[in-house]
Formats: structure tokens, sequence, C-alpha cells
């Protein structure tokens, strides 16, 4: 089994580098990049150079012009169906278990039988690459279709059932070669997470290519993983305190007694107790949280959102439920788990297709007659990844009046709209259609309608250093800074904390603060039309219709200037992240005051103005705000503000002509 192993990964190998040899002559050749610059080139240039080849060549003989979406089809046409099939529960990966309640079970292996039966196995739906059978395009025989595939299926279970004991075997000694060395020089690498394939499918947007998907997840890793980590069990941190101090008392001992005597290493099994032990104390102390690190999982779970855009409703306010927690390690699973899914995967697969799949035969054949669509030049791709507001928009969403979808032919969580406005902001270039178009400028407007109630952006940056801390994010860049902003403003307004000026600040909510900051990368930019490139959101080094908004200079000068030495690519990237990351933020927030009213009455859903208050006029000569709007009583802190604060205060208030203030030092 092992010599069949080496030689299957020979063969790949060997193939790989074959195929491998095809893409670098394409690119020196047909493309005109050497290899020399491919690592400084961005995706959009490959992608324009390639719509430009096509106006050359006719690489595509059934169209004279490819568009950013169609390149995406080609690439994503099969992946875009399994992002469409999670997003509906088509697919039987969540398993209902005794004891265990609802687990979600998805492997390389399952995933693969999967692809094999609808894609490109014998006996699949697809006639070619991009081609679907065309009886399965008709409604009349989809009964017998179903049965058709029914029967598929079961020879596949069947088939992976004979197999098993094989498969077992190669799995075992795969994840020998692959974890062993790893897990010796790394003991607690088994403890650390990684996004599971489940989540890779789930958080997808529809047309995301691989690499914009790793990148996505990267940052949230950080983010997820400490929300993760602000569940600790105290009976479990007992055991590991426990089993850490008694394995490092032994091992101290052993290791004098090395010191001491270099002849101990010859006594059998010292080494092997020695190796043990390091691993064990090793793997316990990754059980054993840091005291000195304060959590708040509700600022850090919607962080998390910021970067992976897509959460339940269920989670919002339930961020310290351990139920929450659970669903979250579904997403971003432990190395361990991942590895014994793997090794369990030839066990399991063979029932879940043979018990769970053919059961869902006909709504499989239903779901590909239905969301299949041809597009000339492409093929038949899903109809998800068109990113029709119309056919599959929702109305909680921002949908409402635009889209003539059913419940079933709607995206769940809103995947249609946030895909629209991702694949928008990575392809600036793109034209899309007129009903895309309609609801990308109705957000606009609805965006510059809420900014007149959110916070100033130069407020939200003041902010930026207290708003970090709240979040643990210690190592924060620019863009993180301004979104640590943004999600922390809500707390600090509602807290009753004064502003930098001693004024109270009316509470906003996280929509507001999102709105105020896409608003400005616009206003700025329409406030200041002789402006030139270097005046927006990026520098000068980067395009800036490539977002969808442009800000002031200033603002971009005081969030990059500890990351001025960073590639002009690299902070496109960051900034085009950062900017759907708002409007993700904003999304989500609009999404739940539609779906839940409640929880969005009285003051947090009507802020009030409030543009001017870090300036040094007045609260009550800010245009909009008359004396008769009520505002609660500033908190005072006591002795908390430093003396040397209020007299500079004190100070710039007598040179200016104004009163200074009573009662700051009054306790509480």
């Amino acid at each position: 089994m092992a010599a069949i192993f080496w030689l299957y990964r020979l063969v790949k190998v060997f193939c790989n580098v074959l195929s491998y040899w095809e893409i670098r002559q394409f690119y020196i050749k047909a493309l005109k990049i050497r290899m020399d610059e491919l690592c400084n080139v961005t995706w959009q240039e490959v992608q324009d150079r390639l719509i430009s080849l096509q106006r050359e060549q006719q690489m595509c003989i059934h169209k004279k012009e490819l568009t950013e979406l169609d390149i995406y089809h080609r690439i994503l046409r099969f992946k875009n169906y399994m992002v469409a099939m999670i997003n509906k529960s088509l697919l039987p990966v969540q398993l209902q278990l005794p004891l265990l309640g609802n687990v979600v079970f998805l492997t390389q292996g399952l995933k693969y039988n999967f692809e094999l039966i609808l894609f490109w196995g014998p006996g699949s739906l697809f006639q070619n690459k991009w081609n679907l059978h065309p009886k399965y395009k008709r409604n009349g025989n989809r009964l017998e279709l179903a049965q058709q595939l029914s029967r598929v299926i079961l020879l596949m279970g069947l088939a992976n059932l004979l197999l098993c004991p094989f498969i077992l075997v190669w799995q075992v000694l795969y994840a020998f070669f692959s974890y062993t060395e790893v897990i010796r020089r790394e003991p607690g690498s088994l403890g650390a997470r990684r996004w599971s394939l489940y989540g890779r499918l789930y958080l997808r947007h529809f047309n995301e290519l691989n690499h914009e998907l790793h990148g996505r997840l990267g940052r949230g890793y950080k983010p997820t993983s400490k929300y993760m980590n602000s569940f600790t069990s105290p009976l479990l941190t007992v055991l590991a305190k426990n089993i850490a101090f008694f394995s490092g008392s032994v091992l101290a001992v052993l290791i004098a007694l090395t010191v001491y005597d270099e002849d101990v290493l010859t006594v059998q099994h010292i080494l092997t107790a020695i190796t043990v032990l390091g691993v064990v104390i090793t793997i316990t102390r990754s059980f054993i949280p840091d005291e000195h690190m304060v959590w708040c999982p509700e600022q850090l779970l919607q962080c998390m959102l910021a970067h992976i855009h897509y959460m339940p409703d269920h989670w919002r306010g339930n961020a310290n439920k351990s139920e929450t927690r659970d669903e979250v390690a579904q997403l971003f699973q432990y190395k361990a788990v991942f590895i014994l899914e793997e090794l369990l995967s030839p066990i399991v697969t063979p029932f879940i297709l043979i018990f769970l799949l053919r059961n869902k035969s006909l709504e499989i054949i239903d779901f590909f007659r239905n969301f299949t669509v041809e597009v000339v030049g492409v093929g038949d791709i899903c109809s998800f990844a068109q990113m029709d507001i119309r056919r599959h928009g929702n109305p909680t969403w921002m949908s409402e009046g635009q889209t003539e979808a059913s419940i079933y032919q709607q995206a769940e969580n809103g995947k249609t709209e946030l895909s629209l406005m991702h694949f928008t902001i990575k392809n600036p270039r793109w034209q899309p259609p007129q009903e895309s178009s309609v609801f990308i400028s109705h957000l606009k407007e609805k965006v510059q309608h809420d900014a007149q109630g959110g916070p100033s952006t130069q407020l939200l940056l003041s902010e930026a250093p207290l708003c970090t801390s709240l979040q643990s994010n210690e190592s924060a860049t620019g863009p993180d800074n301004l979104l640590a902003s943004v999600l922390a403003h809500p707390v600090l307004t509602a807290s009753g904390l004064q502003g930098r000026d001693h004024r109270f600040i009316p509470p906003s909510t996280a929509a507001s603060a999102a709105a105020s900051v896409l608003a400005s990368l616009s206003t700025s930019q329409l406030s200041h039309p002789s402006r030139g490139r270097s005046q927006g959101l990026l520098p000068s080094s980067v395009h800036p219709e490539s977002t969808m908004y442009r800000s002031d200079r200033t603002i971009i000068d005081s969030m990059t200037n500890s990351d001025s030495r960073i590639r002009s690519n690299a902070l496109h990237s960051e900034f085009a992240s950062a900017e759907m990351s708002l409007h993700a933020i904003y999304l989500h927030e609009l999404h739940q005051q539609s779906s839940h009213p409640q929880r969005t009455s009285g003051q947090w859903q009507n802020p009030v103005p409030m543009r001017d208050l870090h300036t040094n006029t007045g609260f009550q000569a800010h245009s909009g705000l008359g004396s008769s709007i009520s505002m609660p009583t500033p908190v005072h802190l006591g002795r908390w503000q430093e003396e040397e604060e209020e007299e500079d205060e004190d100070d710039q208030e007598i040179n200016s002509g104004s009163t200074p203030k009573q009662g700051t030092g009054s306790g509480c």
C-alpha cells in the first residue's frame, strides 16, 4: 500500500508539472507576462490582458468580447453550484446524531464523491465540462431522471463500501506521512484551528476565486481564534494545569538526571518518555487561557463578521452562549478534528451516500433544472452565479421592491446581495446588468441618507486606539483600525462616555457609523472636484476607480502613517477588503432592522446627527440641532480624568474666550 501511495504521488506530481508547463507557456507567449514579473502582477492585470487577448485573437469563437464575469464563470462553474447547494441546504452534510446533536460532516472524500456524482464522473449530470445534459433541462421526465440518479448514487455508495478497507489504509498512510513530522516538531499544532471544508463553502461568495477566499478568511482568522478562545472551561483548565504540572515535574527530574549523568539516556525508553512528556505539556498548555486577557465576545463576533461576511441571525446578541460557539466551531474546527474526520471518512461516506443523498435525488434534479442557465461563450452555469437581484434577491436584504423571487428562488443569508457587492468592489470596471445597477444605486442612496445621523469619520479615527484595545487587537493596520472604530463606536456612545471635547456623544448604531465612513468616501470627492488622483482614499500609485467610494486625503494619511512602506497593490487589496467589510456590516445591520424592528427601536434606530461634535464650536451651534433637543446628562467619571488633561482643556477654553466647564471633578 505504501508503494502504491508513493507511485500515485509521483504520477500526480508529473501530471501537475505538465499542466503547469502549459500554463507557464500561456502566460509567457499569450499574456506577455514573464515569470520574474508574475509574483508582482495582480489578478486584475492578468484579467485585463486576457480580455484584450480575446479582442485580438478570438479565443472564444462564440463571443466577441469576454467580461470579467464570463471569466469567473468559466473558472468557478462547478464551485458556484456547490456554494449554491450548501446555501440552499441541499447536500446532506448536517447530521443529527444521538448524544452529539447537530454535527456537520464534510470531508475531502465526501466532497470528491459529490463532485464525481454531479459533475464529471460516469453517469453524472454534465455531459462535458461546460454543458448540462439536455435531458436534465426538461421537466417532463423528472421522476425517471431522479430514479436514474438514485441508482448512480447507490452504486457509488456500494463501491465506497467495498473499497472502504483500502481507502481507510490509504487515509492512515496519508495522515501518517503528512502530519507525523509536524506533530513531532510542533505538538501544539493539533490544537490550532483551521477553516473547515463546510465553512469554506458556507462563507464563500458566488464568483469568488480561491485566492480571494483565502485572503478574506486569512484576515478573519485572528478575530475568530480570539472569539473561540474567549470560551474557557474551568474544569478543563484545572485538569490541564495539574497534568502540565505533574508532567513537567517528571520531565524536570529526567532532564536533571541526564545533565548529572549522560548514561541515563541509554536506559530503555528514557528518550521516548522525555518526548512524550514534552508533547503532553505542550498540548495541555494550549488549554490554559491567558489570565491577563479580557474578552468581549459580542465585539469579537462583530469583528469576525466584518471579514467572513456571513452570520446567522440568531448569533446576534448570543455571542456569549455555548450554542453559538459550537456553531462557529463547525466553520472553524481544530486541526485534530479535521484529521479525525478524514480518517473516519471512508467509513461514514458510504452511509451518507446510500441513506441520505439518495433521498434527495428528486430535489437535486429539480435544482439543476430550475437554476441552470446557458450563457453564450461560457456554457451552462448556476443562475445564482449571475447575482441577479430580480431573480434571486431577498427582500430583507435591501432587495424589497426589486426582486420577484419566491422563497425557493431566494438565496439564503443575503448571499446574492453580498456576492454582488463583493464582485463589484473586486472588479470595478465590470458593468453590472440593469437590475444589479439599480440595487447598487439604491444602496448608495441609503448610505447617504443614514450617514446624516452618523458620527464623523475623523471622530471614528480618533477613537481607533481605544476601539482596537476593546477587540484585543494590538497589531492592527490602518483599515483594521477603521473597522474597529466602526464596530466599537456604538459601545462607547451607549456607555455614556464623553468625547474628546468633554461633550456628550449621542448613541449611534454600527450601521450609521459604517454609513458615515462609506458616505465620506464619496462626498469629499464631490466637494473637491479639482483634486487629482492622489487625493482619493488610495495613494497615488493605486487606481482610485478601484473602489466604489473615495475619501479625503487626511483620512488615508491618518490611517497609513505606519504602513507607508506597503506596496500599492497590497494596500489596494487591504482597503478594498475594508470597504467590503463595511458593506457587510451595513447590510447585516439593515437586515436586522428589517427582520427584527423591535430590536432597533427608540434612540438606536434614529441617531442624532453629530457631524461637527469634534470641532471647537458649541453643541447647539450645529445645523439641524436645536435647543429643543434634550440630551442625556453626561456621566462624570470622578477622579478618573487626569488633572493635566483638565488643565489643557481649561487653557484652551480661556484662550478661545469661552466659559470654563464646571463640576468636571465632582464625584460619582
